[in-house]
């Protein structure tokens, strides 16, 4: 009897090194995203791999958020879609890779919001399966910065997920070695994620998830960050007397204001109506737990 293979999905913000990382596991050249910031997996695509002692793998790229051409409620469809019926067709994830630049000076808001929504849809009972994956150490030339990046890492924005049992592995030679030693150890059966079994076991919607309430507490914030930039313009525009530097600045206003409805547009399809939010109160739950990283990635 032939053996099941072994799942292994790729997530992390958009241009972390995912398709390249995959890349050095398959021996192609799939794509050349990895130092671009315009996203390149806009789909979830599968790579199989099949290793001489039999063993077969198969790798996952999936999109991250902040998508060049999707919003992000289009993307956690796209990814929940896919755990859904692997779930369904009884196939677990082996593992998943998480990928992180360590060439960031910082830990955006885009990088932050990623690792949030990463968190809520894994679960606790899936982190061992977790390798927190940092990248492009070939492109970073001050490595005691970089050491002070991993340290920030691990004791801050990663430690909920590391407490629950993810590890931490350098991707710090860019190559086929050093990406087949990370998978290595990702060969269990692995667990159920929280995602699924909120979508399957529970049957809730997508945006009755952790994840998906995760994505809608983004939208509170940004559009609160909207209003208040929105708000700065027009005082500005009142104090201004150049009149090309206010036609610039009530351009600028339009601009936000179109960002601003589709922010509210997006935010509406995820909100969760209140007798339905009360239903969820007294409904089944879901065995794992969120792994909560937002109040440490502010």
């Amino acid at each position: 009897m032939a053996s099941q293979p072994i799942v292994i999905a790729l997530m992390g913000p958009t241009g972390s090194g995912k398709t390249n990382f995959i890349n050095r596991l398959t021996g192609t050249r799939e794509a050349k995203a990895q130092y671009q910031l315009k996203s390149h997996t806009q789909a979830v695509k599968e790579f199989t791999v099949n290793l001489s002692n039999g063993r077969q793998y198969v790798f996952v790229d999936t999109p991250g958020f902040d998508d060049t051409y999707r919003s992000d409620r289009d993307i956690l469809r796209t990814i929940a879609d896919w755990l859904e019926e692997k779930y369904r067709g009884k196939v677990k994830l082996s593992g998943i890779i998480y990928t992180h630049r360590i060439i960031d000076s910082r830990m955006s808001g885009s990088a932050c919001k990623n690792l949030d929504v990463f968190a809520r849809l894994c679960g606790d009972k899936a982190a061992a399966g977790v390798r927190l994956v940092t990248t492009m150490w070939d492109k970073e030339k001050n490595k005691d910065l970089a050491e002070s990046r991993v340290s920030q890492l691990e004791q801050n924005f990663w430690k909920p997920l590391i407490e629950a049992g993810a590890r931490h592995k350098r991707f710090d030679e860019n190559s086929s070695r050093c990406a087949w030693e990370i998978v290595d150890d990702l060969t269990g059966g692995g667990e159920v994620l929280l995602l699924q079994e909120e979508l399957v076991d529970v049957a809730r919607k997508l945006n009755e998830t952790t994840a998906g309430q995760a994505l809608y507490t983004q939208f509170q914030k940004l559009i609160r960050e909207q209003m208040e930039t929105i708000k700065g313009l027009q005082e500005e525009a009142k104090a201004q007397r150049d009149l090309e530097t206010v036609k610039q600045l009530e351009e600028e206003q339009r601009r936000l204001e179109a960002e601003l409805q589709k922010t509210w547009h997006e935010m509406g399809k995820l909100k969760i109506p209140f007798m339905r939010r009360i239903g969820l109160f007294f409904s089944k739950k879901p065995q794992s737990h969120m792994i909560n990283v937002n109040t440490l990635a502010s």
